[in-house]
């Protein structure tokens, strides 16, 4: 992906007095983190709005400020629903040389052939995992297919992700991420019935018994 780059400017302006920047088509935001001071920043709302609309939470953005690029993470994004537009963002920034910790999203793609044949229903567990790498090794989201998913009760767990070896997964490897399951309480299968209908076992049981106490008498 190609680097994202944001131009920022100190705001010295703060408080309740922000909103008259927003008027003007300004974004207030703010950057800190390793080895900076919390700094409160101006940006371009039509240009940051652009990029960061195409960014994940892992993914690397450079907030250009006084002539230097910070790599940074977004840790906060605001909005303003009844205008549909951002109101504030918080930038952590972050070393290139140090591990950090991330959620990274989860993406589901393709058709599950359980809910195109039998008719089922794909349940989402986990909208992300939490990994730990280099900031520039952060895969920025985690793409899963669901056409392995052929039966009803077939799922998709932590340890099917399969990441590049820069990336530690954090999460639990048992953990679900998706599962397939019937799309009504009326397509399950009866009690004492077994996934085709068939009938319960159970008389079977009965019957060996009976069985074993005429040979006792």
């Amino acid at each position: 992906m190609e680097k994202a780059i944001i131009d920022a400017t100190l705001r010295t302006v703060k408080g309740k007095k922000v909103g008259a920047l927003r008027r003007e088509g300004k974004l207030p935001a703010v950057l800190y983190g390793h080895k900076f001071d919390s700094t409160a920043i101006t940006l371009d709302l039509r240009e940051a709005s652009r990029i960061l609309q195409t960014l994940t939470a892992s993914s690397l953005v450079y907030i250009k400020l006084e002539g230097k690029e910070h790599a940074a993470l977004v840790r906060e994004k605001q909005r303003d629903y009844l205008r549909n537009s951002l109101k504030h963002v918080d930038f952590q920034v972050v070393s290139l040389t140090e591990k950090i910790r991330a959620n990274v999203a989860i993406v589901l793609e393709g058709t599950s052939p359980a809910v195109k044949d039998l008719n089922g229903m794909v349940l989402t567990e986990m909208d992300f995992v939490e990994v730990e790498a280099l900031p520039q090794d952060l895969p920025e989201r985690i793409i899963l297919d669901l056409a392995k998913l052929a039966n009803i009760g077939d799922h998709i767990t932590v340890k099917d992700v399969v990441l590049s070896d820069k990336v530690q997964i954090l999460a639990n490897p048992d953990d679900v991420i998706a599962l397939v399951t019937y799309a009504s309480a009326e397509e399950l299968p009866a009690e004492g019935e077994g996934e085709a209908g068939s009938v319960s076992s159970e008389p079977e049981v009965i019957e060996k018994g009976k069985k074993e106490e005429e040979e006792a008498e």
